[in-house]
């Protein structure tokens, strides 16, 4: 499909996400509507969509990051212990500073998402090879340790409940006035794109980015940062979304190729549709209730990501 198709049919899924709900608002009914009716399209439906596409593409483009500076398919911030490290950071700041601001609760979660990120690194290179499984389910052992350090403290005081409600992935609570710090998002996405070449040749290995003048080190450090503070911004806001930083990357490379800065925007936009599907079926699957998006995620992410691992396995 065209990029020009995708972003009409991304348009579409947010026009009809704007319309799926609870509370009753029709569009033929455009010059009729109440107060009440218009308070709920301006205070949550609205918000609720636009947060849906900036955490849809802050999440794939993270992934895309990743898996160009780790040259693994198969990583992502939620299979390297990324995620997992930002939720400990948020859980320090729950102990230590309950009524910390969002914007020092972000800060906490994206230096130790940083932290822990730059650990996966480390680990990483103790391995023979690069084996495209293995790093991954290093990844996935790294972040279970870190999640099992926060699950302790977490029961030590109490505050268990707390923190699986607030950090589970869910757009249900978002409204206007709670969920703008998404915006500190875009900014990173620009400076994705300036520096896309760059993380393209990085992927091509260090040795290859050395050859070609590029400070591999720095480069890797700043694409680490940004899908750090993205990870953490996302991760206070609306949760943590399983998978989705590793199959939209993959699904876009299969169709498009591996040349970061061509990719960038279809993987944007991939990731929103996908957000935006997941989220309209956890909306209407068992309405007038609704289940968390991660939930939905999480069932279609793993089937997907198995028929991944099965197709690189038999190529």
């Amino acid at each position: 499909m065209k990029k020009i198709g995708l972003f009409l049919f991304l348009l579409l899924l947010a026009f009809i996400s704007i319309f799926v709900g609870v509370k009753d608002i029709s569009f033929t009914q455009l010059f009729q509507w109440d107060s009440e009716q218009q308070l709920v399209l301006l205070a949550t439906r609205v918000p609720r969509t636009v947060s849906l596409m900036i955490a849809g593409s802050t999440i794939s483009i993270s992934g895309l990051i990743m898996q160009h500076l780790t040259q693994n398919k198969f990583v992502s911030p939620s299979t390297a212990g990324t995620m997992d490290s930002a939720r400990l950071g948020i859980l320090v700041v729950m102990v230590f500073f309950p009524t910390a601001p969002l914007l020092f609760r972000s800060v906490i979660a994206f230096l130790f998402a940083l932290v822990g990120t730059l650990i996966f690194l480390s680990l990483t290179r103790l391995l023979p090879a690069k084996n495209q499984v293995m790093v991954p389910l290093i990844g996935v052992m790294f972040g279970n340790i870190i999640g099992s350090i926060a699950t302790f403290f977490a029961y030590q005081f109490q505050l268990v409940q707390n923190m699986s409600s607030w950090l589970q992935g869910n757009f249900s609570t978002v409204m206007k006035g709670s969920y703008e710090l998404l915006y500190l998002t875009l900014p990173l996405l620009i400076l994705v794109y300036l520096f896309a070449y760059r993380f393209t040749i990085a992927g091509m290995g260090e040795d290859m980015a050395t050859n070609v003048g590029l400070n591999y080190q720095r480069t890797q450090l700043l694409g680490l940062s940004i899908v750090a503070l993205s990870s953490a911004v996302v991760l206070i806001m609306v949760g943590s979304i399983p998978f989705l930083g590793v199959i939209v990357p993959n699904l876009v490379a299969m169709y498009y190729g591996d040349h970061m800065k061509n990719t960038l925007s279809v993987t944007a936009i991939g990731g929103s549709i996908f957000l935006l599907i997941c989220d309209i079926l956890a909306r209407v699957v068992i309405a007038p209730y609704e289940i968390p998006v991660s939930v939905v995620v999480g069932i279609l992410g793993s089937v997907i990501f198995i028929a991944l691992l099965l197709r690189r396995r038999t190529a």
